[in-house]
């Protein structure tokens, strides 16, 4: 099996072809250079291609959640997602999914010495547009605010955990 798709509604050369046939594009295919939903093909090449959602992510979606069960759940002999009992129920058996991580040594690539400053480089582009973030920013800024502040634990809850640890 072969997964090859582009993480973006539609690959960039479609807007190529658009713009080189001077023809406008779906306005939910690219943002211009100010980050807005654009039909003007050459303003979206001068900006980025729109991540996959809405819609647009059916295909898409079911490709990279085929390729995240065949990595988690096949290759490690784990439970497929659909096998798997809930994470929120405290009864039941262990939901048994797997995990797979892949690591990367940048320098058999050939980018141990610039990897880091390009990774910060695309992180900023990213984190300079209004509204967006980062995966884990929220809960970063949610673990720094509970160790500065605190954490509320509901007193029924509180009690619950009291009453098992006796």
């Amino acid at each position: 099996m072969v997964i090859d798709l582009s993480v973006s509604t539609v690959a960039r050369g479609k807007v190529t072809l658009a713009a080189q046939a001077g023809e406008p594009v779906p306005s939910d295919w690219a943002l211009d250079a100010d980050g807005n939903p654009t039909t003007d093909a050459k303003a979206a090449l001068a900006g980025s291609m729109a991540p996959p959602g809405g819609a647009g992510a059916g295909a898409k979606g079911a490709a990279l959640a085929l390729m995240i069960e065949l990595l988690c759940g096949a290759l490690t002999g784990s439970n497929f997602g659909y096998e798997g009992t809930s994470f929120f129920e405290p009864t039941g058996a262990p939901p048994s999914v797997g995990h797979m991580i892949l690591l990367f040594d940048p320098a058999a690539f050939g980018g141990a010495e610039s990897f880091g400053d390009r990774a910060e480089e695309l992180f900023g582009e990213i984190v300079a547009q209004d509204g967006a973030r980062l995966p884990g920013d929220r809960r970063l800024k949610l673990r720094e605010a509970a160790a500065r502040d605190g954490v509320d634990i509901p007193d029924d809850l509180l009690d619950d955990i009291k009453s098992r640890a006796s």
